[in-house]
């Protein structure tokens, strides 16, 4: 009998690549969406194409214990994976009030759910680097003190608290995985690296013809969302359940991102972009760089994409979605002649 697995967030960036490393191992894959997700599929449920018609999706509201109980009551899940919440940082800052109340409750609804109606499911939650937010130590690791900056930090603390104490006080399998920034080209449009390069692909378009960003010099540990998820799965196939740091161990700055976009495009970045006070953070974090010694000690897990093969392949997808030839296309046909 195939595993059931429950994704919450099986829409975005995380979870549209979990439910495909699902599908390929067998599994039978539960998501749980916004009603209005089912109404527009076209569009909120684009990067399930791969794989839609392998899945079964069902409406509920993270904010609604009564509809989450629901479905995990429904789906019966081996697996949970929770990577669902209002994830976009500087939007924390603009609606404190939300971010707390869907990030925190929606964890602690589904862990109570999945403890009252599957209590032997394998439960993974969804951490952040922005947890350590002012870090007092660099690099990060699974020891390091938290101090987040955001909203977003402190609700991410709170449920990495909760997934926590339901594994301490209830014995439940609940593992934390604590994933510095990953990026593919399906992250979303408002995320710097996405803006990066989706800017570029309009500016090679001729739609664009400059791009605003805010604090160049923030740095950060980015690896492949793809990899990442695999992270996730390899965690709640241990025996034990624990806690995780998934990072590349290397740090790039935001002006380090653009100028790897742009070089590639045969650009100087300096001519396009602007820098605008407006969208530094009120708490900026500078500085990112975690450890993941432990994930690939026990986990087995290592990384397989570069930085610039990373930030290459978004760049890529975003000239093809504009109807401009990639970067890799240009230079092969350049190569040719």
């Amino acid at each position: 009998m195939a595993r059931r697995a429950l994704i919450t967030g099986i829409t975005g960036q995380d979870g549209s690549y979990l439910a495909e490393l699902l599908v390929s191992k067998g599994y039978e894959v539960h998501g749980i969406v916004r009603r209005v997700a089912l109404e527009d599929p076209e569009h909120r449920l684009a990067r399930l194409g791969a794989v839609r018609d392998r899945i079964t999706l069902h409406a509920a509201s993270l904010e609604s214990y009564a509809s989450i109980y629901q479905v995990v009551s429904q789906v019966a899940p081996h697996e949970c994976y929770h990577l669902a919440a209002q994830s976009f940082v500087s939007y924390s800052f603009d609606d404190e009030f939300s971010t707390l109340n869907a990030n925190i409750n929606g964890t602690h609804f589904l862990l109570a759910s999945v403890k009252n109606v599957a209590p032997h499911c394998r439960f993974y939650f969804a951490g952040s680097s922005e947890m350590f937010g002012k870090a007092e130590e660099v690099p990060q690791t699974e020891r390091t003190r938290f101090h987040p900056r955001s909203s977003y930090g402190i609700s991410k603390v709170c449920g990495f608290e909760l997934t926590r104490n339901y594994r301490e006080a209830y014995g439940m399998h609940a593992s934390n995985g604590i994933l510095f920034n990953h990026e593919s080209p399906r992250r979303g449009y408002e995320f710097v690296t996405r803006k990066i390069t989706s800017a570029l692909a309009r500016i090679l378009a001729g739609k664009q013809d400059q791009l605003r960003l805010g604090n160049l010099d923030a740095k950060r540990d980015w690896g492949h969302a793809r990899e990442y998820v695999e992270a996730m799965w390899l965690m709640l196939q241990q025996h034990e359940p624990d806690d995780y740091v998934i990072a590349t161990g290397e740090t790039h700055s935001v002006e380090e991102f653009v100028e790897t976009a742009f070089s590639y495009a045969g650009l100087d970045w300096r001519k396009y972009v602007i820098t605008d006070p407006d969208l530094f953070r009120p708490a900026e974090v500078n500085i990112l760089l975690g450890d993941a010694r432990k994930a690939v000690d026990k986990l087995g897990w290592r990384v397989k994409t570069t930085f610039r093969e990373l930030v290459h392949e978004m760049v890529d997808a975003d000239c093809r979605a504009l109807g401009v030839a990639p970067p890799a296309a240009a230079m092969a046909a350049s190569v040719k002649e």
